[in-house]
């Protein structure tokens, strides 16, 4: 069983291929994509997906407005934001729309790994108190 389910997604090919490699190695599930949209139609598809590694500056749909929509249709998928020195305002304002937080490239492996690790544990914990908080309506309920 994977570590985390996780979506890689820059426009930059040769570094989604590489980091997709590493992650990998590293017992991580990692589905990749190269622009916003593409992100917004894989996690339409796949609902296992449980952190989002998304690149700040990508041509199109940009780092900060693909988060507003993964944060607008699937609330419960955590996304590190991944930025450059030049933009590291706008990722702190990913972290003001509710991003889990934000790594500078190029990032440490371990860090990123203890993050994406954090993030699915964060996702699981929601989605728990998710179940236990429908559990506990229905059974008031009948009782």
């Amino acid at each position: 069983m994977a570590i985390a389910t996780i979506m890689l997604v820059d426009d930059e090919v040769p570094f989604v291929e590489t980091m997709t490699k590493r992650l990998t190695r590293r017992e991580f599930d990692v589905q990749t994509a190269y622009s916003g949209e593409a992100c917004m139609a894989t996690l339409e598809k796949d609902r296992s997906i449980e952190v989002v590694i998304l690149d700040v500056k990508m041509p199109g749909m940009d780092g900060i407005e693909t988060l507003q929509q993964i944060k607008s249709k699937h609330p419960l998928v955590e996304v590190i934001m991944l930025t450059g020195h030049a933009t590291v305002e706008s990722a702190i304002d990913g972290m003001k729309l509710g991003a889990f937080d934000y790594l500078m490239k190029p990032c440490d492996m371990d860090q990123l790994i203890a993050k994406v690790t954090q993030a699915a544990q964060r996702k699981r914990d929601q989605e728990e108190r998710i179940v236990q908080a429908r559990v506990q309506a229905i059974t008031t309920r009948q009782a």
